[in-house]
């Protein structure tokens, strides 16, 4: 007997079978706000260094991404493909893009204000 299907894909068909029908109900912005607030929570754990904290908040992020991906009709498992292999930008591993600073877009474009 083999344990859940842990890929990508196969995550997001076990969070869709469980919760698709009340987050479909919440709606695609109250999900969001949801991720949102757990994205929140991860920080305060890292910020803290709070290991068994930690844990659990990377897994409820995870979770509620994918629940906001199934009802934005994205595959996370598509979405993810490009980094399988190599950086999307610059098509090196490891990636070979010049590191921004804290001022500079992540795409190298205006100061973040």
């Amino acid at each position: 007997m083999s344990g859940p299907d842990l890929s990508i894909a196969g995550l997001q068909r076990a969070i869709e079978a469980t919760f698709l029908a009340r987050d479909r109900r919440r709606g695609v912005a109250a999900t969001y706000l949801w991720f949102a607030e757990e994205v929140g929570e991860l920080a305060r754990a890292i910020r803290r260094g709070e290991r068994e904290n930690l844990v659990e908040e990377f897994g409820d992020v995870l979770a509620w991404l994918s629940s906001l991906a199934s009802l934005c009709d994205v595959d996370l498992a598509a979405a993810a493909a490009p980094y399988a292999k190599a950086c999307p930008a610059c098509s090196r591993s490891p990636c070979a893009c010049p590191e921004p600073t804290r001022l500079t877009a992540p795409d190298g474009g205006a100061p973040v204000r």
